[in-house]
């Protein structure tokens, strides 16, 4: 009797001093990890509680561990945890409908090229050949090439090949006249290319468009699956919110229906296309804000890509003296669209490569922002720039939105396009993060690859995935590895106005966070490529886990 007296006096202290010891509650308990929280004094933390989607405390193991009951408790094994990663440039549901398409990515030669299509063509019935990724650049024979084998191959069937930029294409006979695209056909800021008075299918930038209108559009069924195939894709690679650098209309509306139903998760921060439907329904309106999804930016074209030697130079290609590229829209334009973006409270996004176009968009921006301010306009890729125009980016506090891996992917060939001087000043992302503090990262997949381990590979040490070149490309715009892991979070969000929601961990941020297997800040720089995404979690939601 004693006994079972002593045992439930015991039981009851026990259990009142638990109850004493537990203060509050959380969804999540993570203990036993390195916390990188990416906050403003790079503090690393060993524990963190999450509840409702949110981080409610960050701290020592014992102290959080005392604090709080948790159903869920994660010993994260001394494993590195860092906020969810943010692309900040690429085309999401563009890469989701990849995986229905011929990938041409990594072709040795148009001769292989042409193998890939036919192997395609067997186990396909589609009404067109779609494919995307060849770069004549890696060829041994690095002139376009012609539509003769095409044609031959695919009579009776349209065949459409975008380049690894998607800045030129190549079309088969069939194709260009399913668009009525003629010898005689011409369109401003972009080429259909003749070789002898004769159309041999290579289209550079805007002709783009003409052949892209002939093309059947996905429909809904068609959208959704690309959504969540990319975000499957995506969360596997530690990604948490991507921008979307191109959003037509509908594609809005799917997007947010599905992220409603709770079909798609992932946080999309959306740029859109300057068609009229969109300035109708949200330039007139005002941004449009979720949970999940953000639009309040368009996007613009001023030229085109450098591979194709569309991007607008201010003197000619060191490789093609007749040419200094294409301006893709026009500068009165141009400044109109800018004050109505200005006047109703939208952000203006617009790619520029070359450093014609670069110092066309900057001068026009300064026309508007007249000084510093908080609009957070973006410049998107501010690849070549002219020496004279990098203190604009401070002046009128516009934001350079790059991304790395296209450093890493020109350097074989940017020389030969740019000469010495030019190249000098391309790619400079240290020089442009010294202008405001801030360099948001992206990759612009499926233009380069969706890891942003590879970007920030190419960021930190300046080499592609094959180790080249040996002493990395221009390591003077290198970034340190802590910069770099901003760039692929807080600055990131920061370019989205949401550095208030995400972007680093912090109690009442959202719990997007990843867990990886090994420390991307401390590791050797051959380890980087080798570290996985052990998990992904948005909203205190595992959405990944390896």
């Amino acid at each position: 009797m004693k006994f079972l007296t002593r045992s439930l006096l015991l039981s009851t202290l026990v259990a009142f001093m638990n109850s004493c010891y537990y203060t509050e509650t959380a969804d999540i308990l993570i203990h036993n990890a390195k916390i990188y929280s990416v906050d403003a004094s790079f503090t690393i933390y060993e524990a963190m509680a999450i509840k409702d989607g949110k981080i409610i405390d960050l701290g020592p193991n014992n102290e959080l561990k005392n604090r709080y009951e948790s159903k869920k408790i994660i010993d994260a094994q001394l494993k590195p945890i860092y906020p969810g990663f943010i692309d900040a440039h690429c085309h999401f549901l563009w890469y989701g409908n990849t995986f229905n398409e011929v990938n041409l990515v990594g072709t040795k030669s148009w001769e292989e090229a042409l193998e890939r299509i036919k192997a395609f063509e067997s186990k396909n019935e589609n009404k067109w050949i779609i494919g995307r990724g060849w770069d004549q650049n890696d060829w041994e024979n690095k002139e376009f090439p012609n539509n003769e084998k095409l044609n031959e191959l695919f009579p009776d069937k349209p065949v459409f090949l975008t380049r690894i930029d998607f800045h030129a294409a190549i079309a088969n006979q069939t194709a260009l006249n399913l668009a009525n695209i003629t010898t005689e056909s011409v369109i401003e800021g972009g080429i259909f290319q003749k070789i002898n008075g004769k159309l041999d299918g290579i289209l550079i930038d805007k002709a783009i468009s003409v052949i892209s209108k002939a093309i059947p559009k996905l429909n809904k069924a068609q959208m959704k699956k690309a959504l969540l195939k990319a975000q499957e894709m995506c969360f596997a690679k530690g990604l948490t919110t991507v921008d979307d650098a191109m959003l037509e209309n509908e594609m809005v509306h799917i997007i947010d229906s599905l992220q409603q139903s709770g079909e798609l998760k992932m946080n999309i921060y959306g740029m859109l296309v300057p068609s009229d439907e969109n300035k109708r329904e949200f330039l007139e309106n005002g941004p449009y804000l979720t949970e999940k999804l953000s639009i309040r930016s368009f996007k613009y074209f001023a030229d085109g890509a450098l591979g194709s030697r569309g991007a607008k130079l201010l003197s000619p290609y060191h490789d093609d003296a007749s040419n200094s590229g294409l301006t893709l829209v026009d500068s009165v334009y141009f400044l109109e669209e800018a004050k109505a973006l200005y006047n109703n409270g939208f952000q203006m996004n617009t790619h520029c490569i070359g450093d014609g176009a670069n110092r066309m968009v900057l001068d026009i921006y300064g026309q508007v922002l007249q000084g510093t301010n908080d609009r957070r306009w973006r410049v998107e890729h501010a690849q070549v720039l002219d020496e004279s125009d990098f203190y604009k980016f401070q002046q009128f506090t516009i934001i350079p939105s790059v991304q790395p891996t296209h450093a890493t992917s020109d350097y074989p060939w940017a020389l030969d396009r740019l000469g010495e001087k030019r190249l000098k000043h391309s790619y400079a992302y240290k020089k442009l993060l010294s202008m405001n503090g801030i360099l948001p990262l992206g990759t612009d997949f499926p233009i380069e690859d969706i890891d942003p381990l590879k970007t920030f590979y190419a960021a930190t040490i300046r080499k592609n995935i094959s180790g080249k070149p040996n002493d990395g490309f221009q390591m003077n715009n290198a970034l340190d590895r802590e910069d770099a892991l901003k760039g692929m979070t807080i600055w990131a969000a920061i370019s989205n106005f949401e550095e208030n929601t995400k972007g680093s961990l912090e109690i009442g941020k959202k719990a997007d966070f990843i867990i990886l297997n090994q420390d991307i800040l401390k590791i050797k720089e051959q380890e980087i490529l080798n570290t996985k995404v052990e998990a992904t979690y948005l909203d205190g939601e595992e959405v990944f886990k390896q």
